[in-house]
């Protein structure tokens, strides 16, 4: 327990925990009461359904421009602008309603500009956490904040459905709306967070970065593919848990209530227990975790006892919060700060975009085989997952975490500005015939390597009069894309670097930097347009010499 809450030492994470702690009360508050009122205002399911999704609605096509705005700019001030703009959506929300000027219409749209808000704010809060906490306390700090939405979860929905009934959904509106106040402030004293990349890129741009960064980075992509799975096949226990009580626990909705409380129970414990666990079980705990949710939920469907479902919800919490918790403190920990936000929102995608599958396709089944029975088969192929990650391996917490190049290795800074793109860059070798099959292996190596810093095409030629020469050419959108390439090496992009090179039979692979230059004649350069200077960046960091007939090199 000491070790779980040890990040709540630290002043900044410690505010800003106690004022989500509020905040997340407020959201649930609301949650109660925007659905109550446009109950009160339609009688629909249907708008009480869309009202419901608005809150998350925008997050399917926000979550990527928001990821890349959380490494472009100030996080700090994406944090501010996004909890203004779900401030002042409930504050809009609490005097339309009072005004009683509000119809279905205007409460969706402001429910779905919370949803923006919400949108924003998620990325740039969950890249933020490595920021206030040492590495070692970011697994924990993650599952902190897992008691902070759970806490509010276990207290909200109740307290929000006896203020509407007391004071109606204005009032919970108008709390929402307050709950805001104390982040602000919170972040308010937080100094001015450097982004994660450099230089003037585009949101477009940045995203389509981020996206090369996933599909050529294996560990990455592998946390991807098991959130989502496991969003798919764990879903079906909360979403068919109202029918689960009606239909085979013959209950009412107090019951639901209660069982869902079971369940924040156990996340609850579930955050406080993480650290034992991942002691206890190293990197096995996630896919374990798994398998256990399945069994919990194989027990919540053929359960015919309010004890025993009890009990699985609590197992099922508990798993639920070491799963994801420690998925989510790994992805944070693998990513490089230049990255860790457009990295944040796929991971986001990659669960909150696959639970409503899972909700759909397990009311599907329901609709065939029953609700009860649709859980069971949906947890059977939850601990069919979970059996198959323990077999083939996951990233485990604190691997293939990225560190600074070596202290021989440096980068000086760049002033020069290159007119044109894109930016072909060309490495040439001669290679020994007798290593070839080792020397392809490492430039594929190389290839991701390229291609997830910044690159946006890769291939390698041969020479066709000479085969013992190869290049590798690599080409990117800008000249300002190369420069942030330089800056985005690694360690192990170092050691990959050095291994390539290594190859080199003539003193060392030779640079070669072609620009396209514009012949529009609306467009024509000067000659001084062409001089840029690129040394600083090869030749004195030590990845690949210039070619002392490079022209850039000449200029």
């Amino acid at each position: 327990m000491r070790s779980s809450i040890e990040p709540l030492r630290i002043r900044h994470f410690r505010a800003l925990w106690t004022a989500a702690v509020f905040s997340n009360v407020g959201s649930f508050l609301h949650a109660v009461a925007a659905s109550w009122a446009m109950l009160e205002l339609t009688g629909s399911p249907l708008w009480v359904g869309l009202m419901a999704a608005s809150n998350t609605l925008p997050l399917l096509f926000l979550a990527l421009p928001a990821g890349a705005m959380a490494d472009l700019v100030d996080r700090r001030r994406v944090l501010l602008i996004a909890q203004s703009i779900m401030g002042a959506a409930a504050i809009a929300m609490a005097v339309t309603w009072y005004l009683e000027i509000v119809g279905p219409g205007l409460l969706l749209a402001l429910g779905l500009l919370l949803g923006v808000g919400l949108a924003l704010n998620q990325p740039s809060w969950q890249a933020m956490v490595p920021d206030l906490v040492p590495r070692g306390m970011v697994a924990d700090a993650v599952a902190l904040n897992s008691v902070a939405f759970n806490v509010a979860r276990a207290v909200g929905p109740a307290l929000g459905g006896l203020i509407v009934a007391v004071s109606g959904p204005g009032l919970a509106f108008a709390i929402n709306a307050f709950s805001f106040i104390g982040v602000i402030a919170v972040v308010f004293t937080f100094r001015k967070a450097s982004p994660g990349d450099i230089g003037d890129e585009t949101v477009g741009g940045a995203i389509a970065v981020g996206l090369r960064y996933a599909r050529y980075t294996a560990p990455f992509r592998r946390l991807l593919a098991i959130a989502a799975s496991f969003a798919i096949t764990s879903a079906v226990v909360q979403s068919l848990l109202p029918n689960v009580t009606k239909d085979a626990l013959n209950s009412g909705a107090s019951t639901f209530g209660y069982l869902l409380g079971a369940m924040g129970v156990g996340a609850l414990f579930g955050a406080f227990t993480r650290r034992y666990g991942l002691d206890r079980l190293g990197r096995s705990m996630v896919p374990l975790s798994m398998t256990a949710f399945g069994f919990a939920g194989i027990l919540v469907g053929v359960s015919r006892s309010l004890p025993l479902t009890f009990a699985a919800m609590l197992l099922a919490g508990v798993c639920w919060v070491w799963s994801l918790a420690t998925l989510n403190a790994t992805v944070q920990l693998m990513t490089p700060q230049w990255v860790r936000g457009r990295a944040m929102s796929l991971y986001t995608l990659a669960f909150v975009g696959f639970l409503p599958i899972g909700s759909i396709v397990g009311g599907a089944i329901g609709n065939i085989i029953g609700a009860a029975e649709s859980v069971a088969v949906m947890s059977v192929a939850t601990v069919a997952l979970g059996l198959t990650f323990a077999r083939i391996g996951i990233p485990a917490l604190g691997e293939n975490t990225p560190s600074d190049p070596p202290e021989d290795w440096t980068t000086q800074p760049h002033h020069a500005h290159m007119r044109g793109g894109p930016v072909m860059v060309i490495n040439t070798w001669v290679i020994s015939h007798l290593k070839l099959e080792e020397y392809l292996r490492v430039m594929n190596e190389l290839r991701q390597v390229r291609l997830r810093t910044g690159a946006n095409q890769w291939t390698l030629f041969r020479n066709a009069d000479d085969p013992h020469r190869m290049s590798e050419f690599m080409q990117l959108a800008s000249w300002e894309d190369h420069i942030r390439q330089h800056h985005r090496i690694d360690a192990a992009a170092v050691e990959v670097i050095r291994r390539a090179s290594a190859f080199d039979t003539s003193g060392g692979p030779k640079t070669r930097h072609l620009v396209a230059v514009p012949v529009d004649p609306d467009e024509l350069p000067a000659w001084e347009e062409l001089i840029s200077v690129h040394d600083d960046l090869h030749a004195e960091d030590g990845s690949i010499p210039l070619d002392a007939d490079d022209p850039v090199h000449a200029g």
